[in-house]
């Protein structure tokens, strides 16, 4: 006697068998994101003369290191259904603290790094634990985190930037191990790879995946939905105060506006590149291509002199567009049976 199951939907990349084939609008999901990164290149290459030079590059690969970092552990939890609105107070508030931190210590960047991974994991934690086994929804939680961090933030700076004097911590984010591309891209590199790795080839990136698509099937097959949903939240957290370590030594400084704009860049990075907010659907390296999007984006708008405030409203259109064509394919998914 044979059984059969009801289908169960599966996300992008991690099916194996059975696929019945991507709508049309999977496939310009899949392929619009690489064509406007490639034609953007090319407008801003012809409207800016500085935009193509190896001085703009090397920056930008600042740029593009710092937000992929921010992005990246959000990215899981945008997958598994769920959504982290502090990663900007997060690197705010990490900003904050390693500036007080360097200026009555020696500045050591072992003890600089064990500060930002003790202060992500505790805000992930928190996150976690009021999320999970709180049962608010992570909207709400993030949203209140959002607050709390950034308030505690500015507290600390009492409203002023905090310079501070770290050759090491500075190194760390602008210095040039291989010429022409700053370390942050390389430590967002490794880190991207870790990552990838835990979200790509191992049982818990596969459960991730399986939360946002189907989670009460999940639940039904004996996973530890509030572990899996934990160990997110720390991740993202963690991901995003590496980013405030590295872009508080760009400036060598813990400013009110660190951070600023962290939010929104990261979500448009996530949902550019093609996961879909909904859950199940997309992957870091996704979020990768975003990332390159919209830096490119936001460089070339600034080589042309495009004025910041508009900037942001661009960055909006770009979400709303690219959430359509996500949400279009979303429709259609892939199916086992």
């Amino acid at each position: 006697m044979t059984t059969t199951s009801d289908p169960v939907t599966a996300p992008a990349g991690r099916a194996t068998g059975g696929v019945r084939g991507a709508s049309r609008a999977e496939i310009l999901r899949r392929v619009l994101p690489l064509a406007a990164l490639v034609a953007m290149i090319i407008f801003f290459g012809t409207q800016a003369s500085s935009f193509l030079s190896v001085g703009n590059f090397t920056l930008m690969t600042g740029q593009a290191g710092i937000l992929l970092l921010t992005a990246l552990g959000a990215t899981l939890v945008v997958i598994a259904g769920s959504v982290d609105l502090s990663v900007g107070s997060t690197i705010l508030l990490t900003g904050a603290l390693l500036a007080i931190f360097i200026n009555n210590d020696t500045g050591n960047l072992f003890a600089a790094v064990g500060l930002t991974v003790a202060l992500g994991v505790g805000i992930g934690l928190v996150n976690g634990i009021v999320f999970v086994y709180g049962k608010v929804p992570s909207f709400i939680t993030t949203l209140g985190t959002l607050s709390l961090l950034s308030g505690i933030g500015l507290a600390i700076l009492n409203g002023e930037s905090i310079t501070f004097n770290s050759d090491s911590v500075v190194n760390l984010a602008i210095g040039q191990a291989i010429p022409h591309i700053q370390n942050a891209a390389l430590v967002s590199a490794g880190v991207f790879a870790v990552v990838w790795f835990l979200a790509r080839r191992t049982r818990f990136g596969l459960y991730v995946y399986a939360i946002g698509g189907n989670e009460p099937v999940v639940r039904l097959a004996g996973v530890n939905v509030r572990r899996v949903k934990l160990y997110i939240m720390i991740l993202s957290a963690l991901t995003a105060a590496i980013a405030g370590l590295l872009l508080a030594g760009q400036l060598s400084s813990g400013s009110p506006s660190l951070g600023s704009n962290s939010l929104l860049d990261s979500i448009a990075a996530i949902v550019v590149g093609g996961t879909a907010l909904s859950g199940g659907i997309g992957g870091v390296e996704r979020t990768l291509l975003g990332v390159l999007i919209l830096t490119v984006l936001s460089d070339g708008l600034d080589q042309m002199g495009v004025n910041t405030f508009l900037q942001t409203g661009i960055k909006g259109a770009v979400i709303i567009v690219a959430a359509v064509f996500t949400m279009a394919s979303r429709q259609r998914l892939l199916v086992i049976k």
